[in-house]
């Protein structure tokens, strides 16, 4: 999907490409790649390395066109992978700058209604980068706040079962922290990469420079934090379920060490040899009351080892 956005007190969207406006491109079909190469004549290297999904946050220049790549948060249709990252590339050279990420993601779509909301004007492209890492960062730290529901949903589904599938959940949530932690360290040292440009220095805002380093940290140490509580969670449960596991196994064996007794009882009697009752009309009832007497005090004697 391809728009075209101008300043006009917040990003506008206008029908039709004009020098200095922003090209935002998401999923981009072979009609948008072939405007992107030969109409724009973006390089082509730039497009391939934003197509790649494990692509690294960095800063490349070639040819008078300059790339940078970060890492940006989506919602995944993985079931066993809510959440992930993907790269958004800026591509600019002189009055014209690119956006391209070939996911759908909700971050573009907030940040111009943001922009129109706040009134915000982008300065020139670098400002457009940062404000860009600033919105992803909030919307690491809006999933996060989605990963610590499924936790809590999954921690009440663990106190009632034995099962692996709640592990399982919690190791999903888990591999999707790993990838917010990498992507948010690596997109914090491409901020501190674009803060330190000689040539740019002079024209940032430092008021958005320090707002974008805030959300960053503080995205970076939520996602710290949740790793680890779900890490210790996750070692606690997995002792817990071993735990109920050796109770139901000795509840298991204590009912069959008391069936036993009973059984062991009609066996012994049962067999075709002299044993004293076999002439006795109470028997039987001899027989069934040592059973209930001795499975009885089985059941006293294991109730007071606290087997049951």
């Amino acid at each position: 999907m391809k728009a075209f956005y101008k300043n006009n007190n917040g990003l506008t969207q206008i029908k039709e490409w004009t020098p200095d406006c922003w090209i935002s491109i998401e999923s981009p079909t072979e009609t948008e790649k072939k405007y992107l190469l030969e109409e724009l004549q973006i390089p082509e290297a730039f497009y391939n390395d934003i197509e790649d999904i494990d692509e690294r946050p960095r800063i490349e220049i070639e040819h008078g066109w300059t790339l940078i790549i970060m890492r940006v948060p989506i919602k995944s249709d993985d079931v066993k992978l809510p959440f992930q990252t993907i790269p958004l590339g800026v591509i600019f050279k002189e009055d014209i700058c690119v956006t391209i990420t070939f996911y759908k993601t909700e971050i573009i779509t907030d940040f111009v209604s943001y922009s129109q909301r706040k009134n915000i004007e982008i300065k020139d492209k670098f400002d457009l980068v940062l404000r860009l890492l600033l919105s992803s960062s909030v919307w690491y730290l809006k999933y996060l706040k989605q990963v610590s529901q499924k936790v809590k949903l999954a921690e009440d589904n663990l106190e009632k079962s034995i099962k692996n599938e709640e592990l399982q959940a919690l190791l999903q949530i888990e591999k999707c922290l790993v990838f917010f932690i990498t992507s948010l360290k690596a997109n914090d040292v491409l901020f501190q990469r674009i803060k330190n440009l000689k040539a740019h220095k002079a024209n940032y805002d430092l008021e958005l420079l320090e707002d974008v380093e805030i959300e960053l940290n503080q995205a970076q140490d939520t996602a710290n934090i949740h790793s680890n509580i779900l890490t210790g969670m996750m070692d606690a449960y997995a002792s817990v379920i071993s735990n109920n596991m050796n109770n139901i196994m000795k509840q298991m064996t204590s009912i069959s060490i008391i069936l036993m007794i009973p059984t062991l009882i009609a066996s012994l009697y049962g067999m075709n040899v002299p044993n004293g009752l076999e002439e006795s009309k109470y028997g039987i009832w001899i027989l069934l009351l040592v059973s209930v007497v001795l499975s009885t005090f089985g059941v006293f004697l294991f109730k007071r080892r606290r087997w049951f």
